[in-house]
């Protein structure tokens, strides 16, 4: 069985991590892409590096409760929501633009 107060604080720090740089730095983050920053570009990356901080602040909390029982069920399908919707995009990337990988 896997320790899900290791799992819970590792996924809280690594989406920290993206969700202030992205709050912080999306002109820096785009540039360092190689992508052109329009005006809708830098607030879009801030609002998604606020849902990835927030995420990060819902780990943090629940890192000692025991996941998936009744009281904290909504924590692990949210979890679970997001890495699998955010790896099947990942996988159809890799799939249908080979030039990216």
């Amino acid at each position: 069985m896997i320790n899900t107060k290791f799992l819970m604080i590792s996924s809280a720090i690594m989406m920290a991590l993206v969700g202030i740089s992205l709050t912080f730095l999306p002109n820096e983050i785009m540039n360092n892409l190689g992508q052109s920053s329009t005006k809708f570009v830098p607030i879009t990356l801030q609002l998604l590096g606020a849902a990835y901080f927030a995420f990060a602040m819902l780990n943090w909390m629940a890192k000692r409760n025991i996941i998936g029982g009744i009281y904290n069920r909504p924590t692990a399908v949210g979890n679970f929501t997001h890495f699998l919707i955010g790896s099947l995009a990942l996988i159809k990337i890799v799939l249908t633009n080979q030039e990216i990988v």
